[in-house]
């Protein structure tokens, strides 16, 4: 008998307690990408709950997330119709081109400007805009690669963010010992100002796209993360202006670097 192009769907819904954070999604994605049945995955982190869209039994899928540790049951599965996902791809590429073109632009005019105003805050907030570049690349291919070739480039984007945060930290230690001056707090303002804007932008086009894709939410995650960097770096150059002092730059510094260091981490085990 011959199968039918519309095979019927599944909605399967598993309570994961121990998923608070973007890391613990993206190591449920790494998990799960590569099976061929799956053709939809919905986080809710805030409620803990994560919703499969798949074809076929829910057993496999439980026992990859069991393997995990992070406390997962099985709370519901229900049968739905066909889910069109051509469109949807289409779109998403396209939102995702113009995120990873800002925040690559951004990347690029914070270091330069950070490098110039001696401020370390900017110049970690560069390097998370480059981090979050990577998230976005790798979600493009997300969208149509295969799981091998999204690994190997993870590996790769996970050694080299390690790397630079590496270098940061030396630099904020040196910086803590004497060297270099007081940064520039109008510089670390205004171009903060600029890229909160810019990531707001991004938050836009997510948003506006409505996808429900594992890769776009997780975009969506880091880019609201890059603001909450922002508004770090806004109120480092204000504790600069008030104190005379380039402690609270560097105390910002320190906080963005070791977030780009838990994120390279997460995405070399990713890449494992």
């Amino acid at each position: 008998m011959q199968q039918s192009a519309k095979r019927l769907m599944f909605r399967t819904t598993f309570s994961i307690s121990k998923m608070d954070c973007p890391s613990e999604e993206q190591l449920i994605r790494s998990k799960l990408e590569g099976a061929a049945d799956i053709q939809r995955l919905e986080f809710d982190i805030p409620g803990r709950r994560l919703h499969v869209y798949h074809m076929g039994g829910y057993d496999g899928l439980l026992a990859a997330l069991e393997s995990l540790r992070l406390d997962t049951k099985f709370v519901s599965s229900e049968a739905i119709g066909q889910i069109d996902m051509g469109e949807d791809r289409q779109l998403q590429s396209r939102v995702l081109w113009q995120v990873l073109a800002i925040n690559f632009f951004f990347f690029a005019f914070e270091i330069i400007s950070g490098l110039m105003a001696g401020s370390m805050g900017l110049v970690a907030d560069s390097i998370d805009m480059l981090a979050d570049s990577i998230v976005y690349g790798l979600s493009l291919l997300a969208v149509g690669g295969t799981a091998a070739r999204k690994k190997k480039i993870a590996g790769a984007a996970g050694y080299f963010q390690m790397v630079l945060a590496a270098l940061g930290f030396i630099e904020v230690v040196r910086r803590f010992m004497g060297h270099g001056g007081i940064p520039d707090f109008h510089t670390m303002i205004g171009v903060s100002l600029l890229g909160l804007a810019g990531n707001a932008a991004c938050l836009y086009l997510l948003q506006r796209s409505r996808s429900r894709e594992v890769h776009m939410q997780a975009s969506v995650i880091f880019t609201s993360m890059d603001v909450i960097a922002n508004i770090g770096v806004i109120a480092a150059g204000a504790l600069v202006y008030v104190t005379g002092s380039k402690a609270p730059d560097l105390a910002v510094g320190t906080v963005v670097f070791a977030l780009v260091s838990r994120g390279a981490y997460r995405i070399l085990q990713l890449s494992k």
